[in-house]
C-alpha cells in the first residue's frame, strides 16, 4: 500500500492543474487537493488497491479527478463543510470588484472571490465563537464515544447513512447517540 500512496502523492501537481479547470481561487484549489489526498488515505485500502491493480496509476488519476470535481462543485462535500460554508458568508466586503473599459463599452463586474484573505481587519462579533467554545466545553463531559460520533456528524458534515457506512455502526444507533448528545447540550447550555 505504501507504494500506491507514494504514487498518489506524486499526482498532487496533476490534481492541482485539474482543479484550475473548475476554479481559479488558489486557496480553494490547495484545500481541495489536500482534501483529496486525505480522502485517498482514508479510503478502503482494498478498493484502492483494486483500482490500482485494474487500471494502474491512470485509474487512480481518473478516480481522483471525479472525487476532486465533486469536492469543488458539491455543497455536500467535505471541502464545502470545512471551508466554504463558514468562510464565504462572513462579510459582504470581501467581494472583489473590477472595472474594465473597452473602446466602446464600459463594464463593471463584481467577482465572487470570497476567501479569508479578502476580509478586512475588523472586529468580529465574538458571540458565535463563544457559543462554539461552550459547546466544545460541554462535549468534554460526554463519553469519548458520544463526543466522537457527534463531532463526525456535525463537524465533518457526514450524513447518518455515510457515517453508518464509515463506522459500521447501525444508523439507528448513531441517531440515538446524536440525539442523546443534543439533549445533553441543550440542558447544559440553557442552564
Amino acid at each position: 500500500m505504501n507504494e500506491i500512496y507514494a504514487k498518489i502523492a506524486k499526482l498532487s501537481d496533476k490534481f492541482t492543474a485539474m482543479a484550475y479547470g473548475l476554479t481559479t481561487d488558489k486557496n480553494k484549489i490547495d484545500n481541495a487537493v489536500q482534501e483529496l489526498m486525505l480522502y485517498f488515505l482514508q479510503m478502503n485500502p482494498k478498493t484502492l488497491s483494486d483500482i490500482y491493480d485494474k487500471d494502474g496509476i491512470e485509474g487512480i488519476t481518473k478516480y481522483g479527478a471525479v472525487a476532486l470535481r465533486r469536492s469543488l462543485t458539491s455543497p455536500r462535500s467535505a471541502l464545502y463543510y470545512k471551508y466554504e460554508k463558514y468562510y464565504t458568508h462572513i462579510d459582504s466586503s470581501c467581494y472583489n470588484t473590477s472595472f474594465t473599459s473597452n473602446n466602446d463599452t464600459m463594464a463593471y463586474s463584481v467577482a465572487n472571490n470570497k476567501n479569508i484573505a479578502n476580509i478586512p481587519n475588523e472586529k468580529v462579533d465574538n458571540y458565535q465563537w463563544t457559543k462554539l467554545e461552550e459547546i466544545d466545553k460541554a462535549l468534554e463531559d460526554c463519553t469519548w464515544y458520544d463526543k466522537k460520533i457527534f463531532e463526525l456528524y456535525y463537524y465533518e458534515g457526514n450524513t447518518l447513512d455515510s457515517l453508518a457506512e464509515k463506522t459500521s455502526i447501525s444508523r439507528n444507533s448513531l441517531f440515538t447517540t446524536i440525539d442523546k448528545v443534543r439533549e445533553i447540550l441543550k440542558k447544559k447550555l440553557n442552564e
